[in-house]
């Protein structure tokens, strides 16, 4: 390809979703998923904070990268929902506190 005419496409997010919105059913799905992705963004937060890659959490929590990308992952399955003391361990590896509450 020649780059002289490569021109990229930039992805307006907000503009994407707000459009996903008004499909049929679209908003009941996405609101469906606010807790699985709030608990996924807790958990990149905490990595990012503590300026830690997968390949480090994995090494303070004695597991591999590919268990903390799993684990990562796994939030937002239905069929693989971490155990508390994997959670444990995470918020550990990263200089936090796991803390549960319900509102």
């Amino acid at each position: 390809m020649d780059r002289e005419h490569f021109k990229p496409v930039r992805l307006d997010t907000k503009a994407e979703l707000a459009r996903a919105m008004q499909r049929p059913g679209f908003k009941a799905a996405w609101d469906g998923l606010e807790e699985e992705y709030a608990a996924l963004n807790e958990l990149l937060q905490a990595r990012k904070q503590a300026g830690l890659t997968q390949e480090e959490v994995a090494a303070r929590m004695g597991t591999t990268k590919s268990a903390v990308s799993r684990l990562e992952a796994s939030i937002r399955s239905e069929s693989h929902s971490p155990s508390f003391a994997t959670l444990r361990k995470y918020a550990h590896a990263c200089g936090k506190r796991l803390v549960i509450k319900m509102v």
